[in-house]
């Protein structure tokens, strides 16, 4: 099965996953699903990641985060840009998720990172998906 917007692929095997509690979830890499797989890391979404080279693309696997009663980290996740309609903004622009306490995920020139990092940087971009 073709796949036309692996993002957003990549956001519902994490959201299906975390809604029924599996422990992680599996799905083809690749660098772009690796970069937004590190900040989610890296902001305390997802316990870990980690990619093999099996088959012919790889697979990805994320390990999902649970509070100690069982609750998701995530609260909510959702796909900003799409290929229909691609979502850029400036550096001024860049989307505040609930007050600053969610993550905005930006592909900008010098690389994936969060919007907190992108305003510093002074760079904006395409929003990939904001995360709560």
């Amino acid at each position: 099965m073709k796949v036309t917007d692996p993002i957003a692929d990549m956001l519902t095997r994490i959201r299906n996953g975390l809604d029924i509690r599996h422990p992680a979830v599996s799905m083809p890499s690749s660098r772009l699903k690796l970069q937004v797989a590190r900040i989610l890391k890296e902001e305390g979404y997802i316990e870990n990641f980690l990619a093999s080279e099996e088959g012919p693309q790889g697979t990805l696997k994320i390990i999902l985060k649970y509070t100690s009663g069982n609750e998701p980290v995530i609260q909510g996740i959702v796909r900003y840009s799409k290929p229909g309609r691609r979502q850029y903004c400036n550096r001024s622009d860049i989307p505040q998720v609930l007050s600053g306490l969610g993550t905005a995920i930006i592909s900008t020139s010098k690389g994936v990172m969060t919007g907190r990092e992108a305003i510093a940087t002074g760079v904006g971009g395409e929003v990939l998906c904001t995360i709560w």
